[in-house]
């Protein structure tokens, strides 16, 4: 999965959660500051939610968990 290059920047929690529910992502629940997200059959992920956006390195590893392309990802939001 390559990036092309591109950059990606950090993400609002919001915008990211519905990115993710249009691939499938369902919110099963909130623990403290972390969103839990499953996918039927792609597994889980977790969203930290600090400060109101999502990392970049934490929004990497939640794109490679979910097999898409920043690419694709930034078409979602």
């Amino acid at each position: 999965m390559s990036d092309g290059g591109r950059r990606l920047r950090s993400v609002r929690i919001q915008r990211a959660l519905v990115a993710f529910q249009r691939l499938g992502y369902q919110v099963v629940r909130v623990r403290g500051s972390h969103y839990v997200l499953k996918h039927a059959t792609k597994g889980m992920l977790v969203l930290p939610f600090h400060r109101g956006t999502v990392k970049v390195g934490l929004l990497m590893d939640a794109l490679e968990k979910a097999e898409i392309s920043v690419e694709e990802f930034e078409e979602l939001l």
